[in-house]
């Protein structure tokens, strides 16, 4: 506060108190100037009480000195001249606490979580905490400013260049990337890509789904790809990362007709199910050999 407005604190001397006489003084006269002469009076809103000090610090203000001529506000007019302007900003008041980063690069502050750079992690850092912003300071220097989450609790605040490189590259997919990565390949993959997006509430905790399908036509081959997402949706709506996978696996998307194995059917279907019903295991969970 006090680098704030431009000031120094510098604590009295001990045992004696020679330093603040005048201001313990002061304070003991404005005690008994103001609030013993307020203390039998019924306020009914913090308005009210505040008009009634400001008149009497008013009357304390033009009383006159005893032992000098003037008063307190001739002082004022005297020192004005001398003092610094006030800051544009007013002081906030702020919070520290001491935080350990995380394996995901993120401290967690106040049940929301933000970033900051991933050489960090596991050391403890300083966390300064405002009304409006967070930061997060190393060794005396600052690593890591956000502004401050409010509402639900659980979420992220996360910098594109507080991650490691290969996780930049992941956060710069979003969906209509996915789509038009899909799309590009055929028809069938982007709905696939589409019913991947969607299979959950929150959007991007499917992109680890759409990743994996994306790295299938670097390994199989983009024609592959778009054979196996075809077959895939003859049986459902909703494929599976899991079931595009087996399909490519076991070469089912090279036969031709919309016939498979055995195995590889229960598997999708048991699959979707399971995508619509948390509970039910499907058809394969309960077969027998003969």
């Amino acid at each position: 506060m006090a680098e704030h407005y431009g000031t120094a604190v510098i604590p009295a001397r001990v045992r004696k108190p020679k330093d603040k006489p005048r201001v313990e003084g002061t304070v003991g006269i404005l005690s008994t100037w103001i609030i013993a002469a307020l203390r039998d009076s019924q306020f009914f809103s913090l308005g009210e009480l505040n008009e009634s000090v400001r008149i009497k610090l008013l009357e304390f203000n033009e009383k006159p000195f005893q032992k000098k001529p003037g008063n307190r506000l001739n002082a004022l007019e005297e020192e004005k001249p001398f003092l610094l302007p006030l800051p544009i900003h007013t002081f906030e008041m702020a919070e520290w606490s001491i935080a350990t980063v995380q394996f995901n690069y993120h401290v967690a502050v106040g049940k929301m979580n933000y970033s900051v750079p991933y050489e960090n992690i596991k050391h403890k850092v300083d966390v300064r905490v405002t009304k409006n912003m967070v930061e997060v300071f190393y060794d005396g220097n600052r690593i890591a400013s956000h502004p401050r989450l409010h509402g639900r609790t659980g979420q992220y605040s996360t910098l594109p260049e507080h991650m490691p490189a290969n996780h930049q590259a992941y956060s710069q997919w979003n969906a209509e990337r996915f789509l038009s990565w899909g799309r590009s390949i055929g028809e069938k993959t982007e709905a696939v890509v589409a019913a991947l997006l969607a299979s959950r509430h929150i959007e991007q905790q499917s992109y680890k789904a759409c990743i994996g399908l994306l790295k299938l036509a670097d390994k199989y081959s983009v024609a592959r790809l778009e054979a196996a997402c075809k077959r895939a949706l003859t049986y459902t709506s909703t494929p599976s990362l899991k079931s595009i996978q087996t399909i490519l696996k076991s070469g089912s998307d090279k036969c031709a007709g919309p016939k498979v194995s055995r195995s590889d059917e229960l598997n999708t279907f048991s699959t979707s199910a399971s995508q619509q019903h948390a509970f039910t295991r499907g058809a394969g969970y309960y077969g027998r050999k003969s």
